[in-house]
């Protein structure tokens, strides 16, 4: 018999503080948004709230694994279909912007904080950095899956799912500015931009280009040894969570 079980209380509310949150940062702005102002709107008290979430930032993190697994269950069934590279990265690049496109108003708003350098709400940031390892390994999974003649050089290959995620990332920039009906402009960009990236890495092994391809990949490596070393970092917490608390008390 199947399991029929729904969420228990606790997730329930998790969850409703989530979306209460959500909410609040659509219609308030992230920053103008208190922990405390988050937990009466939800009903639940504040120390509850710190004991689901340990900072605003956190459920922000939330939200982009969120987004990410409703990547992956849209970008599954293309992978599974699909061999070529082309049509394998093409098929993840539109179901990112397909699942993505609920949250186009949120996103805006968002942005205002999370292009901060300093914000840990930046892609880039340490508090980012699980997200990012979970997309740059469904990039390697879209690379190293596609059953194709197109030859990757080796020195290439370790560097190509990182590099695709930051092309992924100018493609979210672009589809957070795109005011164009059903976002037509950052599709038509999606299109145009994999098929390129595509003919660039087919003709990377080329002995004309390989000095080129070296290069590059020298001056990344000089850029990532200059940069500074990132680790999973936890958001602190804001003076407001005063109270110690031991358990859920809803």
């Amino acid at each position: 018999m199947a399991d029929v079980t729904g969420p228990s209380k606790s997730e329930q509310t998790r969850a409703l503080i989530l979306d209460t949150a959500l909410a609040m940062f659509r219609e308030r702005g992230f920053e103008e948004t208190t922990m405390r102002a988050i937990a009466e709107k939800a009903g639940v008290s504040l120390g509850n709230a710190y004991y689901y979430f340990k900072s605003k930032e956190h459920m922000i993190q939330e939200f982009y694994m969120h987004t990410h697994v409703e990547h992956l269950e849209a970008a599954g069934p293309v992978l599974e279909r699909e061999k070529t590279l082309k049509a394998r990265l093409l098929g993840s690049m539109r179901a990112k912007v397909d699942t993505l496109e609920q949250y186009h108003a949120f996103a805006g708003i968002l942005f205002k904080s999370a292009a901060d350098p300093k914000s840990p709400l930046n892609p880039f940031s340490p508090e980012s950095i699980p997200t990012r390892k979970e997309s740059t390994a469904h990039f390697d999974e879209v690379v190293r899956g596609a059953k194709t003649k197109l030859r990757i050089p080796a020195d290439l290959m370790p560097e190509l799912a990182n590099l695709i995620w930051v092309y992924h990332m100018g493609i979210i920039l672009f589809w957070i500015h795109d005011k164009s009906a059903g976002c037509k402009r950052t599709y038509l960009l999606v299109e145009h931009s994999v098929d390129i990236i595509v003919k660039l890495i087919g003709i990377a092994s080329l002995p004309l280009v390989s000095p080129l391809r070296k290069r590059v990949l020298k001056l990344l490596a000089e850029l990532n040894a200059l940069a500074e070393p990132q680790v999973e970092n936890e958001s602190e917490t804001k003076p407001e969570a005063e109270a110690a608390v031991s358990g859920p008390a809803v």
